[in-house]
């Protein structure tokens, strides 16, 4: 055969073979170029996606019921068999690319929400717009206050466990065994095998949680002779429900002067004193006679004041006081025909709400801010 024809004969089969693989391989190579095409056009515009609402849209062109990845998997029904295992891949390799696209659009698209939600950046060298500043409770307030004002009169503050015992609340104080404040619906008491280091007991008495701090009048007047001039600040605890007026835990300030020669008429000054400097040069007082165990005579204290808001111009009740009860001071070791004293007690609570117009007890334990930025 000569030789031009052998070339003619080998070219033919060259091109027999190159369109028979061509055709063969026609389903793989259109799906080739079309996801291609999908995953070129997703790349390009993912970048462009800046809102949600975008990235709904970009993802149903593509992933959607009529998106176009989505109608290039449907056409697998029309690929030869032999070619599905192919196309199959080529089309999880896509759908894999295409899923890592959108998670990625979908994460900076959420990173720039957080960013506008937070505001431009933070310069920490700057001070701060507005810092939050604290403010003292308006019972501590109080309670400094009424302390300030005895200062002026030479009282000091003394101090006193909170854990009781029964002999330095009741029994020093000349309270009667069948007194009702001893009763276990009135006072909180402790069981029987208690100890308590911080509280020495005077003798077998029982604990309790104090219900006055006229305890700490005692302790002082054991630990030091007179004279002397204190007021005890602190917590008190009775069995009472809370409504606007009662709380279970609260706070009183008692005082007590003993000297020689202190009468009714040195009570009535210190308590005149102390009621114009808290609520004003223009408030008056007023004793009424009453009684308690620990002071004879004994009385309980009125004010009126214009001061007070709503309650301007009315008797109000505020404290009890007296003149120390000579057995008081028998109790404690000191002579009554020698020395005399005063004692008084108010609640704290009572003094802040008539000042600072609360009607409602509760307000000072709830801990909300709206109450107590108002004393800042």
């Amino acid at each position: 055969m000569p030789q031009n024809d052998k070339q003619t004969l080998t070219h033919r089969a060259s091109r027999f073979a190159t369109t028979h693989i061509q055709y063969q391989s026609a389903p793989l190579f259109l799906m080739r170029q079309q996801l291609a095409t999908i995953l070129e056009t997703a790349r390009n515009a993912a970048p462009t996606i800046l809102s949600r609402a975008e990235f709904e849209t970009f993802k149903a062109g593509i992933a959607g019921p009529n998106g176009s990845l989505t109608a290039a998997m449907k056409s697998m029904a029309s690929v030869p068999k032999d070619e599905r295992p192919a196309v199959g891949k080529l089309l999880n390799q896509t759908k894999s690319e295409i899923e890592k696209i959108f998670a990625n659009t979908l994460a900076r698209i959420e990173q720039n929400e957080i960013a506008a939600r937070l505001g431009a950046p933070i310069d920490p060298s700057l001070e701060p717009p507005d810092v939050a500043v604290g403010s003292i409770h308006p019972l501590t307030q109080t309670r400094e206050e009424i302390a300030a004002v005895f200062h002026k009169l030479g009282f000091t503050i003394a101090d006193g466990p909170e854990i009781e015992t029964e002999w330095y609340c009741f029994d020093a104080l000349n309270t009667p065994p069948d007194h009702p404040a001893r009763d276990m619906q009135d006072t909180f008491f402790f069981p029987p095998a208690t100890r308590c280091p911080d509280a020495p007991k005077h003798a077998t008495e029982a604990y309790l949680l104090r219900s006055h701090t006229s305890s700490v009048q005692i302790r002082e007047m054991l630990r030091r002779p007179p004279p002397l001039r204190i007021i005890a600040p602190g917590r008190c605890f009775r069995r009472d429900t809370a409504d606007a007026t009662h709380s279970a835990n609260f706070h009183q300030i008692e005082g007590l002067w003993i000297d020689e020669n202190v009468s009714l008429r040195d009570l009535k000054c210190v308590l005149d004193f102390f009621a114009r400097e808290m609520f004003g040069t223009n408030a008056q007082i007023r004793l009424r006679p009453s009684f308690f165990p620990f002071t004879e005579p004994s009385f309980e204290m009125d004010i009126k004041s214009p001061n007070l808001g709503r309650l301007s111009d009315r008797w109000l009740e505020i404290m009890g006081c007296g003149l120390v009860d000579p057995n008081v001071l028998k109790n404690t070791g000191h002579d009554p025909t020698r020395w005399t004293g005063l004692a008084f007690g108010m609640g704290i609570e009572r003094i802040a709400m008539l000042r600072y117009g609360i009607d409602d007890i509760r307000h000072f334990y709830a801990n909300d801010l709206r109450f107590l930025r108002q004393f800042a």
